[in-house]
């Protein structure tokens, strides 16, 4: 999932330009409107997992790895010359990445005892940033540099499989801690 928040974040602006021609000015725009985008999108689906989902976070994140998968599609399908949908692709992109990131971190908070809580959520912080700054980076660069935008597109997908493939082992291993505490409080 950093991978992909970094990847689009980290590249957007000289994607924007390269492949789409914004110019500097309105490429700027698009980035500061995906990074606010988080802050709804990050509360939403916090919500919908607590709400909808019954504190099942893995659902939510799946829900929400799903319609970025849609988003990025027409961001990356979009043709040039149709500025408005780049950018409301982008908004949505940062609207949804937050989300499933942040459960991350939620999940290490949920899962390790208290006395350990902080230690855990660092950790997840620190190879999710670290692995999503540098792949982002050193990955999608050398990608787009050897295969152009589409090879770097097609990074970012593989990895939206592989984080909805994470999440639906996740989903899996949250079922059965449910079903474990269930019958653990009518014992």
């Amino acid at each position: 999932m950093y991978l992909i928040r970094y990847g689009v974040l980290d590249w957007a602006t000289v994607y924007l330009k390269e492949a789409k021609g914004f110019s500097v000015d309105k490429s700027s725009w698009a980035y500061f409107l995906y990074e606010w985008a988080g802050i709804p999108g990050t509360l939403l689906c916090g919500w919908i997992s607590d709400k909808l989902f019954k504190g099942r976070r893995a659902s939510a994140g799946i829900l929400f790895m799903a319609l970025v998968t849609l988003a990025v599609l027409v961001y990356w399908f979009n043709p040039a010359g149709n500025p408005t949908i780049d950018m409301l692709a982008l908004i949505a992109i940062g609207f949804l990445i937050y989300g499933p990131v942040m459960l991350i971190g939620l999940y290490a908070l949920e899962l390790a005892p208290k006395k350990a809580a902080g230690t855990a959520a660092g950790l997840t912080g620190l190879f999710g940033y670290l692995g999503g700054a540098v792949a982002a980076n050193a990955i999608l660069g050398y990608t787009v540099d050897h295969f152009g935008w589409d090879g770097g597109f097609m990074i970012l997908f593989v990895s939206y499989l592989v984080s909805i493939v994470c999440l639906l082992c996740a989903l899996i291993g949250e079922s059965k801690y449910h079903k474990a505490k269930q019958e653990e409080a009518t014992a």
